[in-house]
């Protein structure tokens, strides 16, 4: 059995001796992006790499993900590394496809190159001889929470519950053979070091409004009308007049879009639709903002005697990265990176559903170099393939060697000094109680 230090050595050479094979991955999902709970290309692709590596993955998880288990010498605790399917739409950018608008503008294209590089470089130095405990190498879908109306569709056909990928994994007990799990988001950030680990990330919650006036000759009698484009519009100021309220420390982030603003221009708008994320640092903060948000929009309805319905969803949870995991990452990007090109970094204001993983698991969500451009913007891309899709690799396959190695005894002592912040059971409580539609009519709020 090699030692640990060896093995890890030789598993970053392997990784290197995998680059075209690896970055040939990054840069094919790049070309064709698929969005959340579509991504039967990509998981075919994920599917096929670890087939090639002699895993027999479980497929169509969640509808689309793929999950290879490399079983250790010994029994032990098993570590998740995790890489994300699903691009996010952005028409605009130069690899968007010409059909769907979707781009991969996020980074998980790297994720899966570094996710399979990390199963290239454990399965070519025979390190599970070397482990008590089991690596999975899990890709999971439908990280964005877009496409809001298609995923409810999926849920009204029985073939989705919640509508982001990691959560309906929990859910289907996919997660369940699963003691801990890390992943790595590429960032494009020149203010951070090459590897930067986060205290904490926002949670979110999902609103859809649909406001519902009367139609009227937009000219000739608009007194006849309910315009409820107005009503949205007093709504999104009162949102706005919300905002003082907010405390600094709780990070809230509330934008919301209009997605139908009326039908036609001399038409009295009748229907107005809406979306926005309520995103908080904590459970309790999100739902003190979402609160505040339920009342703004009532006030647009009762303002001009509109009707609206509000369907609130369950989004993801405040991520919590656990120290443990965060100290092994940490050392092993200042061996690989050196030792002024790791950072930590403040809270972050956007959401994952990493976590949803971290209230029921140890589970770490840092950030690799390796990209330009602004996320979810046109001119995001790798710019960097050492940094976008290798280093995550070695990264990835040196902590489940760290963890795992011998007798599993770090992975076993984490586990044993961990609490889970809830059990899967309440976790799935808790989600399912943020289901909630009210229809409010503002023309009578006496009544409601």
């Amino acid at each position: 059995m090699d030692g640990k230090e060896a093995l890890k050595r030789k598993i970053c050479e392997a990784i290197d001796r995998r680059r075209v094979q690896i970055e040939r991955i990054g840069d094919h999902i790049m070309a064709h992006p698929e969005t959340g709970f579509k991504e039967f290309e990509t998981a075919r692709l994920a599917e096929n790499t670890m087939e090639e590596f002699g895993i027999s993955p479980e497929t169509g998880l969640g509808i689309t993900g793929v999950k290879g288990i490399l079983r250790g010498a010994k029994p032990g605790p098993t570590v998740a590394l995790i890489g994300e399917l699903d691009s996010l739409v952005v028409p605009d950018h130069p690899m968007a496809d010409p059909d769907t608008g979707a781009a991969h503008a996020c980074g998980h294209n790297a994720q899966m190159a570094g996710l399979l590089g990390a199963m290239m470089g454990m399965v070519d130095t025979g390190a599970a001889e070397s482990m008590a405990g089991n690596v999975v190498f899990f890709a999971v879908p439908a990280e964005e929470y877009i496409e809001v109306e298609y995923r409810m569709g999926l849920v009204r056909e029985g073939k989705l519950e919640f509508l982001g990928g990691k959560p309906e994994l929990v859910r289907l007990g996919h997660f369940d053979d699963v003691d801990m799990a890390a992943m790595i988001h590429t960032h494009s950030d020149h203010n951070m070091k090459k590897a930067a680990i986060s205290e904490s990330c926002n949670g979110c919650l999902v609103k859809m409004i649909h406001f519902i006036g009367k139609a009227a000759h937009a000219g000739g009698a608009p007194h006849r009308g309910i315009n409820a484009l107005n009503a949205a519009q007093v709504a999104l100021a009162v949102i706005h007049a919300q905002r003082e309220t907010f405390r600094d420390g709780d990070a809230i982030r509330v934008h919301p879009i209009i997605t139908k603003g009326g039908d036609i221009v001399n038409v009295v708008p009748a229907e107005v639709r809406m979306e926005t994320y309520v995103r908080g640092k904590t459970n309790e903060a999100m739902l003190d903002a979402n609160e505040k948000v339920d009342r703004a929009i009532r006030a647009g309805a009762m303002a001009v005697g509109a009707r609206v319905e509000i369907e609130t969803l369950p989004g993801y949870l405040p991520l919590r990265n656990d120290p443990e995991l965060s100290a092994i990452f940490e050392a092993n990007s200042k061996a690989l990176l050196g030792e002024d090109e790791v950072c930590e970094v403040s809270h972050r204001t956007g959401s994952t559903d990493m976590g949803d993983l971290s209230h029921i698991m140890p589970a770490i969500h840092p950030y690799m170099a390796g990209a330009d451009g602004v996320g979810h913007s046109a001119d995001w891309h790798i710019s960097d393939r050492e940094m976008g899709y290798l280093a995550p690799a070695k990264s990835l396959a040196l902590m489940a060697v760290d963890l795992l190695h011998g007798e599993g005894e770090t992975a076993a002592g984490l586990l044993r000094d961990y609490k889970p912040a809830m059990t899967k059971d309440e976790y799935l409580a808790f989600q399912r109680a943020l289901f909630k539609t009210e229809i409010y009519d503002g023309s009578r709020p006496g009544e409601q």
